[in-house]
């Protein structure tokens, strides 16, 4: 009977093992369950960083199209892979007095413009509160994709006041010359997950269509204004030159406009003999100021006025301030000016560099701006870095 007793406790010790093991099982799968369902709550289950970029590309362009003419419109990106905390942002400034009916219109334009953009990408309406304008975010599944600021102001406070979520610390604008004959470079730009600058020649075979499709997924777009060089090399077949009455140069400006639309500033196309000439600099500032366009000096020769002129006029201007990107265009020469150009902005807290749609350098631009932030060097566009 003894035996018998023990061998019953024996089997009720192991049915009890059996059970505590059972529930130790049952609480680390749910402890697993629960680690992987928090891991999945971030961009990259789904929405990548590319693909949050891209949806910022469209929402600025659904408030350009609301927005005033001459309102600024700022992008950061700054979604990063992994991260439930960034968001990219959005900073649209109207230079309107805020009290002012038509301001609120306009603002309530803008948000209806971007709710409907927003919609289509299946985003929903996070409010929060502001200081200055209106402040929200849109979200993805629960997670904070965007952070959107609407406000007004003047020139000089929005100049003042960076973008929410944007660096005080060193930038770099890159502007990309001579797009507009060939649309698979172009391509190969908008698939760059970067705030870039592209400058459009005009009267060239995809000219309308790259301008028109880099507005539309969020790029900043220059009119790449066709200026007579010292050799007058490679002329277009129209340019600015010494010698023109203000009217032809109007005139032409003008023309050239309507063949790159949406066009935020300009910049030079070649130009050394142009940009340093006074007088034909006097004669095309005002014409850009009037469209209240702003200009950046290429820099195509030590002897160019055209920075100091704009600022005589009071045109929001730049320049470029370190080497051209791709003089050599070898991946491996352009990787180097890239991080020439990141030291540069570095050093002088803003740095406007130039290059070009050759493959090299957009190998290049692919392999190195991936380091910008780590090197502390936020990418902006070139309406950012002008004054």
């Amino acid at each position: 009977m003894a035996r018998r007793l023990v061998a019953i406790k024996s089997d009720s010790s192991r049915s009890w093992d059996t059970k505590a093991s059972f529930s130790r099982s049952c609480l680390l799968f749910f402890l697993v369950a629960a680690i992987l369902s928090a891991g999945c709550k971030k961009p990259a289950a789904g929405l990548t960083p590319s693909k949050i970029h891209a949806i910022t590309r469209e929402l600025a362009s659904a408030a350009k199209s609301a927005a005033p003419a001459n309102s600024e419109i700022r992008i950061a990106f700054q979604a990063l892979d992994g991260s439930v905390e960034s968001t990219d942002h959005l900073d649209i400034t109207i230079f309107s007095d805020a009290a002012d009916p038509a301001a609120r219109s306009q603002v309530a334009k803008i948000q209806r413009s971007l709710g409907a953009a927003a919609t289509r990408e299946s985003l929903t309406e996070e409010p929060s509160e502001s200081r200055e304008g209106i402040l929200f975010f849109y979200l993805k599944s629960g997670i904070r994709t965007h952070t959107i600021h609407i406000h007004t102001g003047s020139r000089n406070s929005a100049r003042a006041n960076s973008t929410p979520g944007q660096s005080s610390g060193p930038r770099l604008a890159i502007i990309l010359d001579d797009l507009g004959s060939d649309r698979a470079a172009a391509d190969a730009i908008f698939a760059l997950p970067y705030p870039l600058t592209i400058s459009v020649l005009p009267d060239h075979e995809h000219s309308v269509e790259i301008a028109a499709e880099a507005e539309r997924r969020g790029f900043q777009v220059l009119l790449h204004l066709p200026m007579q060089s010292v050799a007058n090399e490679h002329p277009e077949a129209q340019e600015l030159h010494p010698g023109m009455q203000a009217a032809d140069v109007s005139a032409l400006v003008e023309k050239f406009l309507q063949n790159v639309p949406g066009v935020a500033g300009v910049n030079n196309h070649q130009g050394s003999q142009a940009t340093s000439d006074p007088e034909l600099m006097s004669e095309l500032m005002p014409v850009l100021r009037d469209r209240h366009l702003f200009y950046v000096d290429s820099r195509t020769t030590a002897a160019t006025v055209a920075f100091e002129t704009a600022q005589e006029f009071g045109v929001r201007s730049g320049f470029r301030n370190v080497p051209f990107l791709d003089d050599v265009a070898e991946v491996a020469a352009v990787r180097k000016q890239l991080q020439l150009a990141l030291r540069g902005a570095r050093e002088k807290g803003e740095a406007i560099a130039i290059g070009h749609p050759h493959p090299a350098t957009l190998q290049a631009l692919r392999e190195v701006l991936p380091q910008a932030r780590a090197q502390g060097v936020q990418l902006v566009f070139a309406s950012d870095l002008v004054h």
